[in-house]
This record gives structure tokens, C-alpha cells and sequence, in this order.
């Protein structure tokens, strides 16, 4: 009786420093991926399960570096060649709509919940958006200084307000437009920057390019929050293709290796303490990514 006594106080002290729940060995994170594979590398759509395996794979139409799961699991991606566009299609990989662009070449693309598509055209620098039926509803013009198409404009995304939060790679800028195509925010001077998210606080979180950095602007331009290589230098931050906020708070950071390939990590989940939680890197049967998604969000 006394020792079973013994063993319950000593129990107590345990559980006191170090509660039952944390006694128990965390699951790794594991997440469901999907991204576009492109550099020194065939171009291709790679799904993987959470150990890994590839899922679903396929060879875009042309040149692709941009994506949107849909909640049907289909995928919206634009393609860059001649002719160029969005397409949509299913698990079969078969076309299920498609927008050809008179444009020189798309290579970004929003499906919106009302259920048009947002088409990212280079040449002239706008936004089209299109309906179900391909029509054209609206054009939202973009300013860029890139006189040359290919850099104009990377990711668009609608916000909330209406307005458009698009990423101009070649002018190193992320801009707000109104739909009358007036400029009404920007943050300029990221260099090769192709993707930003507007946060539910009113910051933007900006993917920094060749920077080698992820960065948090308030709407008055300071930075507020900054991610930047030599906080993991493991990870080989190269350039920062895409951003994701995952469900728990924490980013999903996509890490194009072109030029860097086979060392460090082709993505990654950071805390807003700068702690990063889990990596992808499988240099094995992949050498540079551009998008990636958590599918399991």
C-alpha cells in the first residue's frame, strides 16, 4: 500500500512540470501536397499522399507554374504556350472547361466563388475575368513597368472589398487594384516576387522572391514580420515561389531550387515564431517545385 502510494505522489510531480497530454509523443505534421515541378526539369503536376507517394501526375499543356485546387478536386491551372489560357480539369486529367487568351501568355489564374475565373494576361498587363460560359465580365487593367510580357504579372487573387491583389514579378511589386484598375495599395522592391495573401488582420503576407525571405507588411508599408534564410539555413531558401496559410496559423512556404538543386527543402511550415515544423525534400524524384499546396486544409 505504501509503495503504490509512493508511485501516486510521484506520479503527482510528474504530471505537475509535465501535464499527461504532453507525456505523449506528438505525430510528425504530415501534409498532402500538390505542385507544379518546373526549372532544370520536365514541367509537371505531381500530387503526393502524406508518406510521399506520387498520387496523381501529368504534363500541363504548356509551360505551368501556377494552381487552384477546386473543393470538387479538380484543378484550374493557366498554361503559357501557343495558345495560351486556363484550363480546368478532373481526376482523369480530362479537360473539363478552357479559356484560350488572345493574349501573348497567362501564367496565372483564380477560380472564384461565384464560379468565374480570373485570368492573369501578360501583354497587355490586366485581369480578365471570365464566366462559366467564356465570356469575358469584366477587365481590370494592371500597371507594370515591364515592357517585355513574360514578367508582368504572376498570382492574382480577389479580395474581400472587390479589389484584385496581384503579384508583378519583373517589377519586384504587390499591388491592389480597384476594379476601375486604380492602383489603391503597393509594396514594391521584392524582387522576383509571385505570390502575396491578404490576411483577415488587414497585413499582407508577401512570398520575397529571389530575396530569400517571407515577409508580413502592414497596410502602411512597415514590416512587421520577416522570415529570412538565415533563420533555418538547413532549409536552402532559394526563392520563394508561393505562400499558404495553413488552418493552424502556421505558412506553407513553397522554395524554388532552380540553380540550387539537391539540397535543402522544396517546402516548408513555419510558425509566426519562426520555428519550422516540417519540410519537404525529396531531391530524388524531384529537383525544382514552384506552387505548392496543402490539399489537406
Amino acid at each position: 500500500m505504501c509503495h503504490l502510494l509512493r508511485v501516486g505522489l510521484q506520479l503527482a510531480a510528474i504530471w505537475a512540470v509535465c501535464p499527461p497530454a504532453l507525456l505523449v509523443a506528438q505525430a510528425p505534421t504530415r501534409h498532402r501536397l500538390m505542385f507544379f515541378e518546373y526549372g532544370n526539369c520536365p514541367n509537371r503536376f505531381v500530387e503526393l499522399d502524406t508518406n510521399g507517394n506520387i498520387v496523381r501526375e501529368f504534363k500541363p499543356r504548356s509551360i505551368a507554374v501556377i494552381f487552384q485546387r477546386l473543393a470538387n478536386g479538380n484543378i484550374v491551372y493557366a498554361y503559357g504556350g501557343k495558345p495560351t489560357g486556363v484550363v480546368e480539369v478532373n481526376a482523369h486529367n480530362e479537360t473539363v472547361w478552357n479559356y484560350v487568351s488572345q493574349c501573348p501568355q497567362v501564367l496565372g489564374c483564380e477560380r472564384l466563388s461565384n464560379g468565374n475565373t480570373l485570368v492573369a494576361e501578360q501583354g497587355p498587363c490586366q485581369v480578365v475575368e471570365v464566366d462559366p460560359n467564356g465570356k469575358v465580365v469584366h477587365i481590370t487593367g494592371l500597371f507594370t513597368n515591364q515592357s517585355a510580357y513574360h514578367l508582368q504579372v504572376r498570382n492574382v487573387h480577389r479580395l474581400d472589398n472587390g479589389d484584385i491583389l496581384a503579384a508583378h514579378e519583373g517589377d519586384g511589386a504587390i499591388r491592389e487594384y480597384a476594379p476601375d484598375g486604380r492602383i489603391v495599395w503597393q509594396y514594391t522592391g521584392v524582387e522576383n516576387t509571385g505570390d502575396a495573401r491578404r490576411l483577415a488582420d488587414g497585413n499582407t503576407l508577401i512570398g520575397g522572391g529571389t530575396q530569400k525571405r517571407l515577409i508580413e507588411v502592414s497596410p502602411d508599408g512597415k514590416i512587421v514580420w520577416e522570415f529570412k534564410a538565415a533563420d533555418a539555413p538547413a532549409i536552402n531558401l532559394t526563392w520563394v515561389s508561393s505562400v499558404q496559410v495553413l488552418k493552424n496559423g502556421n505558412y506553407l512556404v513553397g522554395n524554388f531550387l532552380r540553380g540550387h538543386e539537391g539540397h535543402g527543402a522544396h517546402a516548408f511550415e513555419v510558425t509566426r515564431g519562426k520555428k519550422v515544423v516540417w519540410t519537404f525534400a525529396d531531391h530524388k524524384q524531384f529537383k525544382s517545385v514552384t506552387t505548392v499546396r496543402a490539399v489537406d486544409e
